[in-house]
């Protein structure tokens, strides 16, 4: 999750059965010094550092919960289209070249689309690439 060009949170999903566990960790007060993360990473960036609000972290999951909650019901009414739809009009460098880490492989390519499924779609020199699950850097 992007802020003002540096990353503000990061969101881990993972699938257990037919459950899914999702991981958020939002630099609400601080972020990470640059010596703390990957040579190529982007910019870690707060909260308060980049718009000088200061969220208490009971604060922010009240908003968070609140805000899962009316997703989750548009998911349960409507599907996944809406969603995708509202997240790739938001979606950052839609249309440039990043990088899709998965475990066994890196993948470069440019970031075409989100699929009906949630797979990320890559144009690659090969084609297009889909992509289950990856971390991804700019």
């Amino acid at each position: 999750v992007l802020l003002n060009g540096g990353k503000v949170a990061g969101i881990l999903l993972e699938s257990i059965g037919d459950h899914l566990a999702i991981g958020i960790g939002v630099n609400l007060a601080h972020a990470p010094g640059a010596d703390q993360v990957e040579a190529n990473a982007l910019r870690p960036v707060s909260i308060a550092d980049e718009t000088g609000v200061t969220i208490t972290p009971i604060a922010f999951l009240d908003v968070l919960a609140k805000e899962y909650a009316e997703l989750e019901q548009q998911f349960r009414t409507y599907g996944f289209a809406p969603i995708r739809t509202a997240w790739l009009a938001h979606a950052a460098r839609l249309g440039e070249q990043i990088v899709a880490r998965t475990m066994k492989d890196e993948t470069r390519g440019v970031f075409e689309d989100v699929d009906t499924l949630g797979n990320l779609i890559l144009r690659t020199p090969k084609g297009r690439v889909s992509i289950t699950a990856a971390g991804v850097f700019f």
